[in-house]
């Protein structure tokens, strides 16, 4: 098992391939269609959207953990 010090990284991960994997498929067959090779093309595009996804979201969160804070009441967390 992982140790509990990477859950971040891990947690980034599995966001990024899920995120990717559904969005370039949704992608894809927006553009596409229902073609014959439509497996081989959105996993092109998926393995193309993680390699993008995964940094992006561990360069980003910090940013929108400040966003985030920014916008909940803090009072609201207490109850």
């Amino acid at each position: 098992m992982i140790h509990a010090k990477y859950s971040p990284y891990v947690f980034s991960f599995f966001m990024a391939l899920l995120m990717s994997g559904i969005m370039s498929l949704v992608i894809t067959l927006f553009n596409m269609g229902l073609v014959e090779a439509i497996l081989v093309l959105w996993l092109k595009a998926w393995l193309f959207a993680f390699s993008v996804a995964f940094p992006t979201i561990i360069l980003v969160t910090p940013l929108v953990r400040r966003l985030v804070a920014l916008v909940i009441r803090q009072d609201a967390l207490v109850n």
